[in-house]
């Protein structure tokens, strides 16, 4: 019943996440709240996630956006009505722009700038005067200084920012944060970290419009962040529907861009299974910050309630089952290796070893069923890569460098498994020597038949060496056959797991044994005599 309940250590199982979007809004459902909204641009990014994942409800979001867009088709381009820009831009004009349309495309004209530049000058926001104050600062890195020749861009994304400030479009942490950097910016007459966030709004700017842009930022809450969405937007721009869908249902660009900059591409198949299953999908699989563990496994629907509010509890749980279960059947059946008959050598303790034998089982099974518990996270291909150039001819790589604490080795979850499968082989066949070493000394029988019995299980005594060269050939065979990844390590384990496993029985327990018996049977005739 342990192994039923949806709940890991680091993953999340898609059963339970399943069960955690089940009567949640889905996407398509969510896109229709953005439609009733009148956001169409949000709007259409969901609608295209729906369509690729295969919604129910994609046919109806289609109608109903589409409805939208023809009786507003001036809004389109801007991806929705905006009270703040209707005297600037006069949104319901018609424009030569049919589509969604990056919003940086109404910036460039210097006729649009410099009304957008009056606006803000009016302006009572020391935020935004701050933000205006950066156009006279001339110590920049990667652009022109917006009041010199070839300064439009600097200049266009100065006025985009002043507007979204002005229009409250910013989430509050954010907007203290632009303020900050725009004041130090102006008095030190140097861009410094502001440049790198106009950078990053010029590479969202180019790709979304005016509601895509100010609905993400009302998400975001540092630069950081969008930086990260800049990021993601360079790098998978083919993910970028699904990637805003997540910030929208989500309410948090913050949890979706750390995830997927952590995970990269493995992380973005997984919030494609978060999406297809809702919105309260999509939010476990953020707050857990794990990766999907797509192994096949049975899931108790009922307990399911239970994992999403108290996972700690249950998962503690799960592995107490594991334990108590695998130590109740161990018991119960009376196994033979558990329960060796006693006599009068070491006494028995079938209670120790059928625990024993039960932590050890326990282990292998969490192991078995946490495949990301002892897997290093493969790096992410969405992080930021710096190149750098080389002048001179590069050095012949070098020998791989030792392991080290700082460069850990890590191995497959399967490897593990395998190793930890012929060690407990090995155990078996110790624990079974070992019984029938009792089972010969608890018979009245003389000290030479004992000998001749003891001479007579040698092959048994050897039987560590063989389970051990099977072990080596089973995983050998395996690795070629691809059911697990190669690595010899798994192989010839089995058989050094054998080798010590003869030696331990031999060396301390046989030969012990046979020395008693010998030293028996040579005081037996001796009493006899002196009898």
């Amino acid at each position: 019943m342990a192994w039923l309940l949806p709940v890991s250590l680091k993953s999340v199982s898609r059963g339970l996440l399943a069960s955690a979007g089940s009567g949640t809004p889905t996407v398509a459902a969510f896109g229709g709240d953005l439609v009733a909204s009148e956001k169409i641009g949000p709007a259409r990014f969901l609608l295209t996630v729906s369509k690729q994942l295969g919604d129910p409800g994609t046919p109806a979001l289609e109608r109903s956006l589409a409805e939208l867009s023809a009786r507003e088709p001036a809004l389109v381009a801007w991806g929705g009505w905006d009270a703040q820009l209707d005297p600037l831009f006069r949104l319901r004009q018609h424009t030569v722009h049919a589509a969604s349309t990056p919003v940086l495309m109404f910036f460039y004209p210097e006729a649009a700038r410099e009304t957008v530049r009056t606006y803000l000058t009016n302006s009572g926001s020391l935020g935004v005067q701050a933000i205006l104050k950066t156009r006279d600062v001339s110590g920049t890195g990667r652009f022109v200084p917006a009041n010199r020749a070839g300064g439009q861009p600097l200049d266009a994304l100065i006025l985009l920012t002043g507007l979204l400030y002005q229009g409250e479009h910013l989430s509050p942490t954010l907007q203290r944060e632009v303020r900050t950097l725009a004041e130090a910016a102006a008095q030190r007459n140097q861009l410094g970290e502001l440049e790198g966030f106009y950078m990053d709004l010029l590479s969202l700017g180019r790709r979304l419009d005016w509601v895509q842009l100010s609905e993400l930022l009302r998400r975001a809450r540092s630069v950081r962040t969008v930086g990260e969405y800049a990021q993601l937007s360079r790098v998978a721009p083919d993910q970028l529907p699904f990637i805003y869908a997540a910030a929208m249902m989500s309410n948090s660009a913050d949890q979706v861009a750390s995830y997927l900059i952590r995970f990269g591409k493995a992380g973005a198949e997984d919030l494609h299974t978060a999406l297809s299953d809702g919105q309260g999908a999509v939010n476990l699989l953020l707050q857990r910050e794990v990766p999907v563990n797509r192994s096949p496994g049975p899931a108790m629907g009922a307990a399911a309630a239970l994992v999403l509010e108290h996972p700690r509890l249950m998962l503690g749980l799960k592995y107490l089952g594991y334990l108590v279960g695998l130590y109740l059947l161990l018991r119960g059946l009376d196994l033979w290796i558990v329960s060796p008959a006693g006599g009068s050598g070491e006494p028995a303790s079938p209670y120790g070893r059928a625990a024993l034998l039960a932590v050890v089982m326990s282990a292998l099974l969490v192991v078995a069923t946490e495949p990301f518990l002892l897997r290093a996270a493969p790096a992410s291909e969405y992080r930021v890569q710096l190149v750098m150039p080389v002048l001179a001819a590069a050095a012949p790589a070098a020998a791989a460098a030792p392991a080290s604490p700082h460069n850990p080795v890590t191995m497959e979850t399967s490897t593990l498994v395998s190793i930890g499968i012929f060690a407990a082989l090995q155990v078996v066949m110790y624990m079974t020597c070992l019984r029938k070493i009792r089972e010969i000394d608890a018979q009245g029988a003389t000290p030479q038949l004992k000998l001749r019995l003891m001479e007579n299980e040698e092959n048994l005594f050897d039987s560590g060496l063989y389970v051990g060269m099977m072990g080596t050939a089973a995983a050998l065979v395996l690795q070629v056959l691809g059911v697990i990844e190669p690595n010899l390590l798994a192989a010839y384990s089995s058989n050094l797991f054998g080798i010590i496993c003869v030696a331990l029985v031999k060396i301390r327990h046989v030969r012990g044994f046979k020395r008693r018996l010998i030293l028996e049977a040579q005081a037996a005739p001796a009493a006899a005599v002196a009898t």
